[in-house]
């Protein structure tokens, strides 16, 4: 299945043969899932804690009301070592793309802004034209929705040309997506497959941000360098890429702009990138 598998059924054929990446080989990886707690099943009703916005598309100029967390009543309870954040009665990852349920365009909410003529036009031809249409879920979004969702804002990204990291952002975006779904997902073959939906994407990130660093301006995607180092030291790390994760997690720790915080953390994930790879090298 490809990784925007899915959008075929609201007319958008090609989405299954876009590339996220120009001039990029794809290279299958195999890793185990990344060790999480569970996240507790929480009392706390969604249902309560999300309202309706209004948003006017950029593409077509029709309004449309897509559901938002309210702000100041959730908590957030952790944060995976990616950066992920765990809150206590909603996962507001599943909230972060908004869709136009007229033409199709779509984005992570921070980048549901004007476009340029050009990237209007390719935005009309490529999705607009083809679209068959999407009925914004009533209630709570569930992780198909979510899914569904991030996957049309990945596609619209790469169809307007945007920006390297954001198309990385998205894939990121994903991948914390799947980890939620699995996380309260009880069928076993599921749950495989959740596991390489999301390595292969958090992979589509690494390689995204990677690629970023040498041709973007900070901040980028709302992170100072320092942040960006740390996420992907953990990303390499998941992939297990670690003479890449054992470097970036360092860079961290010795910069002058790094935080006292991130210095912590990259002091913890170093230790953990050396259990995992001593892991490794003892079971081969």
């Amino acid at each position: 299945m490809g990784l925007l598998s899915g959008l075929e059924s609201l007319g958008l054929k090609k989405a299954s043969s876009l590339e996220i990446y120009e001039k990029e080989e794809s290279v299958k990886k195999e890793a185990n899932k990344p060790k999480e707690d569970d996240v507790p099943k929480s009392e706390i009703n969604e249902e309560t804690l999300i309202f309706d916005k209004t948003y006017k598309c950029p593409v077509c100029d029709s309004g449309f009301k897509s559901k938002k967390v309210k702000e100041g009543k959730v908590r957030t309870i952790s944060q995976d070592s990616d950066l992920r954040p765990v809150y206590s009665g909603v996962d507001c990852v599943k909230y972060g793309a908004l869709v136009c349920p007229r033409c199709g365009f779509a984005a992570i909410t921070r980048y549901f802004k004007p476009l340029s003529p050009t990237q209007n036009k390719w935005i009309k031809e490529e999705i607009s034209a083809n679209f068959s249409g999407y009925k914004l879920p009533a209630g709570a979004y569930s992780y198909d929705d979510a899914i569904m969702m991030h996957k049309l804002a990945l596609m619209s990204t790469i169809v307007k040309k945007g920006k390297t990291s954001e198309r990385a952002y998205c894939c990121l975006m994903l991948a914390w997506l799947s980890r939620g779904k699995y996380q309260i997902t009880d069928d076993e073959e599921e749950k495989k497959a959740l596991e390489v939906d999301e390595l292969e994407m958090i992979e589509k990130a690494y390689d995204g941000f990677v690629e970023a660093f040498s041709k973007e301006p900070f901040p980028m995607c709302g992170m100072d360098e320092m942040t960006l180092d740390y996420l992907c030291a953990d990303l390499a790390r998941r992939l297990k890429k670690y003479d890449d994760a054992e470097r970036l997690a360092s860079h961290v720790i010795i910069s002058k702009n790094s935080t006292d915080r991130f210095k912590d953390k990259a002091r913890n994930l170093r230790e953990l990138i050396a259990e995992e790879k001593k892991h490794d090298l003892t079971n081969e």
